[in-house]
């Protein structure tokens, strides 16, 4: 699935952006998939709401998740990130702390979901909100999830807007150091961070470590955030996000390379 870049700032940080189980149209280079057991609701996922939303996202080998949603009506734009922990076995999926990230105004609201899926076919679902209200979602399984992550195909520079005024730019090297900067404006304030990736050991994933400089003016201080990224060869095109231990702060960037 293939969505617009869009900047969208949220709770001191900033927001682009599609995550996971993109269309790899025209990749030749990647490794093909590795069939491999599951039980659980592991996967690539998309599909839609009740609410005339699409969602795309992953589950991953340890339960964990990550899942963006569009506006209504509007699958080229991003309204919102849900991510928590999760339990699947025997056909049932279930997650007590789901944290929905909305960008449409309402902040961060805490959830719960329940569901069921089938293998590698379908993951269906209802997000319940602490504070009143739910949706529903259903999804198809994308095989994508099976392809090798290949650390030397991700390596590279990449480019991807912030907001109108600010582009960052992320040196991703095959030893899976990262380093990046941005500059805000006019480019009196330089913003820099530092980290790590490393392909999991299941899945088409890297795991992903950032720490921000602290530098005044910048969107996320001095803190250190972890969570995923996928690369798409086809498009030249790295997926990531990542939050703080608390749930609170974070970032998701797309950014391309030549």
């Amino acid at each position: 699935m293939r969505r617009k870049q869009t900047a969208i700032p949220v709770f001191g940080l900033f927001f682009l952006a599609s995550l996971a189980a993109c269309s790899r149209e025209g990749d030749t280079s990647a490794a093909p998939p590795a069939p491999f057991p599951a039980a659980s609701a592991e996967g690539f996922w998309s599909g839609t709401t009740n609410t005339n939303r699409t969602i795309t996202g992953v589950v991953l080998d340890d339960g964990v998740y990550w899942i963006l949603y569009s506006a209504v009506g509007d699958p080229s734009t991003v309204a919102g990130l849900i991510q928590g922990d999760s339990n699947s076995q025997n056909g049932g999926f279930a997650s007590s702390n789901a944290r929905d990230f909305r960008l449409e105004g309402q902040g961060i609201l805490n959830a719960t979901i329940n569901g069921s899926f089938t293998i590698k076919q379908s993951l269906n679902g209802t997000i319940v909100y602490q504070i009143g209200g739910q949706s529903t979602f259903t999804t198809t399984y994308n095989n994508e999830y099976e392809f090798f992550p290949d650390m030397n195909a991700a390596a590279g520079t990449y480019i991807g807007p912030i907001t109108a005024t600010e582009t960052v730019t992320v040196d991703v090297l095959p030893n899976g150091a990262i380093s990046g900067r941005s500059a805000i404006g006019s480019g009196t304030i330089v913003c820099t961070f530092t980290g790590s990736f490393s392909p999991r050991a299941r899945g088409n994933v890297f795991d992903i470590t950032v720490t921000f400089d602290g530098q005044a003016g910048c969107r996320n201080g001095a803190n250190t955030v972890n969570g995923i990224a996928t690369y798409d060869a086809g498009s030249k095109t790295l997926y990531s996000a990542a939050l703080n231990d608390d749930r609170t702060n974070g970032f998701i960037f797309i950014g391309t390379k030549p």
